[in-house]
Order: structure tokens, then sequence, then C-alpha cells
């Protein structure tokens, strides 16, 4: 995996180089972005919700579950923590994170459960569940 790399002039959009993708990064008009792109929190469940698909096929191709697809909306918002009834911390903010999963296919009642615990468990949901660390320096040019 090489490193992702971001560009950014005079304003909210971004350009963003992951290897051969490039992508855009923006705020809405109403932020004072241009809305060229999707919002870095978008991104951010996107990464949730494609890992989450990913996930989910992998178990389906391995264990030849007959999953057609699947359909995920994911929403995110922040709150207090001392707003919070169900969070471990009690100060700054927590980051909640709605996922809903639609699956297609005829599948069981098992091989449903089984597909959502592994959704749950993929790699991009345990990295924002997991104590997260910034190594952040700025470089001489």
């Amino acid at each position: 995996m090489g490193p992702v790399r971001v560009h950014g002039a005079n304003s909210f959009r971004t350009e963003i180089d992951t290897g051969s993708h490039r992508l855009i990064a923006d705020e809405p008009a109403n932020a004072g972005g241009s809305d060229a792109g999707p919002t870095p929190y978008d991104f951010l469940s996107a990464a949730l919700g494609s890992c989450t698909s990913m996930t989910m096929h992998f178990l389906a191709k391995r264990d030849k579950i007959p999953l057609e697809g699947a359909d995920i909306e994911i929403t995110n918002d922040r709150m207090y923590a001392k707003d919070c009834a169900d969070c471990a911390s009690s100060s700054g903010y927590i980051h909640r994170f709605t996922v809903k999963i639609r699956l297609r296919g005829a599948l069981t009642a098992d091989q449903r459960e089984k597909l959502f615990s592994a959704a749950k468990r993929c790699p991009v949901a345990k990295t924002l569940t997991a104590e997260i660390k910034i190594d952040e320096m700025l470089v001489e040019e």
C-alpha cells in the first residue's frame, strides 16, 4: 500500500492521488467550498462502507454463500460525550457511524447472521474503533 498524496491550494478543494487513482474532496457550497467532491467525512464513511461490503463479499466467496450483493447506507455525526448514554468516554466528542446493511440473495437466516457478524469485523471498522495515533511532521521545502 503506497502513500496517499493530498494537494491543496487556496480553497477547500483538495486533489487526492492514490497510486493510479485521482479523487477530489471539497466542502459544500454552504460551508464555503465549491462542492466539487465529497467531504472528508463522506470519504471516511465510504471507506467504512466499502470495507464492510468487501469483507462480506470475501466471506461469501470463501464459504460459498449465495450473496448477490449488499446495499450499505452510512450516516455519521458527532455529539458531546456527556450526552451519550452508551459511551465509555465522558468528555470531548463521540463520533457515531450508523451502518444499515441490506443483503441481497437467497440467504438463510444463519448465512445472513454470519455475513452481518463479519461486516462488524471489517478492517476499517476495527481501525475506527481502536486507539489511533497520528504522527504529523512538518517537512521543509
